[in-house]
């Protein structure tokens, strides 16, 4: 697999990762948990947008 699409694939199950952790936070009333969901999620679009990039320089 390409790095490129490697880092997609792997940005989205941190996506995926960080909406269960969010999740559980609020149904566990966690603030903890919640707000390590949502980090999770937003590094996960981060690398997902590296991934594209890569992708577009032909890495």
């Amino acid at each position: 697999m390409k790095s490129g699409n490697r880092d997609k694939a792997e940005g989205k199950l941190h996506e995926i990762k960080g909406k269960v952790k969010e999740q559980t936070g609020k149904l566990t009333g966690s603030p903890k948990l919640k707000r390590e969901g949502t980090d999770e999620q937003i590094a996960g679009k981060v690398q997902g947008d590296v991934g594209d990039i890569k992708k577009a320089l032909g890495k």
